[in-house]
């Protein structure tokens, strides 16, 4: 649970990247470059939007297993449920019976959706048995993110299309886990589906468009924040275990969740990572843990991320109480700026000031994106139209952990470093019990050696 030097030539040397994962083959296809360079508009079809109905269609039915009964994988299983006719939750796995009960019993009292005793596993295990089940079409990946890569992973290796909570990894390890997974799911013609919502808007998507074909010139810069109050956390109880405390207390646990500018953050970082079409040369960042009760998390980061031809985004993320709010996203163009949030706001506008372009609430209402989410889901799979966003979520993801570990380390950090990087967080074994590396309180000290303990 101790932070790797990552950073010396001889740990990035001694590491071998898989052939076609270090360097993303990336959002925007071949096919539409030649588009662009004359002058013609692409249609959101070309550019990959996805169709935004209210209700998937009808078909045969779906069977899915929740891996991960907490508040977001029980709000997932209900989204899945409130997606289209003739589906069904089959199967449960989770660690803690508390948690399986409740989730199981919100199933079966709001949709009469009742899953028997004998499918509801529990253990650090129990998702190899829900990936032996022949009749679980689906799994929902909603464990708290450490466990991500090796869930997807078996999930792809069994067969089953997936839907996959953002994030998808805490370090590099899990991210290039994930990649290379992806890669097989398509392979498959498996459908992936992942959290980052935004993705699943439409209001984002029609701007989206906007920008690819022109509306603010060429993208120079971009900024992202997510700055909110404190969040959720659990104190260790006398009869809790140090491993049940840190999955009990998850989101604050560096090595479980990979800090809040993975878990929130990666909304923001991902648009921008959408819109601009490009990864980052380098991260240079700062953050601190001033006001957070548990774990061992910051509060607040701030990155400075690096592109090809001088551009910049700036990346914000807090969770303080009594600071100023702010959920959005700006990119910023030769001709004018792109102004993003969930907040039913999205609008293009010139450096003047003067209106271009703003999304049609009235006429054109956007859906609730979790629910979105899993509308696409089914969609996707019922209809033939395979989709799959782990790929995209994995690179957003690393920019997330790059810019994460330029605010731990105080050090300027590229992303072939961070692709190539042997860092990864957590036990190797898992088991209740005690974790004689954690330590409580104990955060990373900017310009401290990172090969150095924690």
């Amino acid at each position: 649970m101790k932070r790797r030097n990552f950073l010396s030539n001889s740990a990035i040397l001694s590491v071998s990247v898989p052939l076609g994962i270090a360097t993303p083959a990336f959002i925007s296809s071949c096919s539409t470059e030649g588009k662009k360079e004359s002058g013609k508009k692409y249609t959101p079809e070309e550019l990959g939007t996805f169709s935004f109905v209210d209700i998937a269609p009808d078909g045969d039915p779906l069977k899915a297993a929740l891996i991960g009964c907490g508040d977001r994988g029980t709000g997932a299983a209900i989204q899945f449920l409130e997606s289209g006719p003739n589906i069904s939750i089959v199967a449960l796995a989770d660690l803690f019976s508390d948690r399986m009960d409740t989730c199981r019993k919100i199933l079966a009292d709001r949709f009469s959706n009742n899953v028997e005793d004998s499918r509801c596993l529990l253990g650090f295990d129990a998702y190899k048995k829900i990936m032996e089940m022949q009749d679980v079409d689906i799994v929902l990946l909603c464990t708290p993110t450490h466990f991500r890569p090796e869930h997807f992973k078996a999930a792809v290796e069994a067969g089953k299309h997936i839907f996959m909570e953002k994030p998808c990894a805490v370090d590099p390890v899990g991210i290039r886990t994930v990649i290379a997974a992806s890669k097989v799911a398509t392979s498959k013609g498996l459908t992936v589906i992942t959290g980052n919502q935004r993705r699943h808007r439409r209001d984002y998507w029609d701007a989206y468009v906007q920008v690819r074909n022109g509306i603010i010139g060429d993208i120079i810069s971009a900024t992202s924040h997510w700055n909110q109050g404190a969040w959720w956390n659990k104190k260790h109880r006398p009869e809790w275990s140090d491993m049940e405390y840190c999955i009990r207390n998850w989101f604050n646990i560096k090595w479980l969740s990979g800090d809040h500018i993975l878990d929130q953050g990666i909304h923001n970082i991902d648009v921008v990572t959408w819109f601009m079409g490009e990864m980052p040369l380098r991260a240079v960042g700062f953050g601190g843990r001033a006001r957070r009760l548990t774990g061992d998390i910051y509060d607040f980061f701030s990155v400075d991320y690096y592109y090809n031809n001088n551009k910049r985004m700036l990346h914000t993320a807090r969770q303080i109480d009594g600071c100023d709010g702010n959920v959005s996203e700006q990119v910023m163009g030769t001709k004018g700026i792109a102004q993003l949030n969930d907040r039913g706001e999205i609008k293009i506008l010139d450096w003047n000031g003067n209106l271009l372009w703003e999304y049609d609430y009235e006429n054109k209402p956007v859906n609730n994106p979790y629910n979105q989410e899993h509308i696409h889901l089914v969609e996707s799979i019922r209809m033939g139209k395979k989709i799959n966003q782990a790929e995209d979520l994995a690179y957003s993801n690393m920019v997330a952990i790059m810019g994460r570990e330029a605010a731990y380390t105080g050090k300027a950090i590229s992303w072939d470093e961070i692709m190539a990087s042997p860092l990864r967080y957590g036990p190797e074994h898992y088991e209740m019990g005690p974790l004689p590396d954690y330590q409580e309180g104990v955060v990373p000290v900017p310009g401290k050696d990172p090969s150095a303990p924690m």
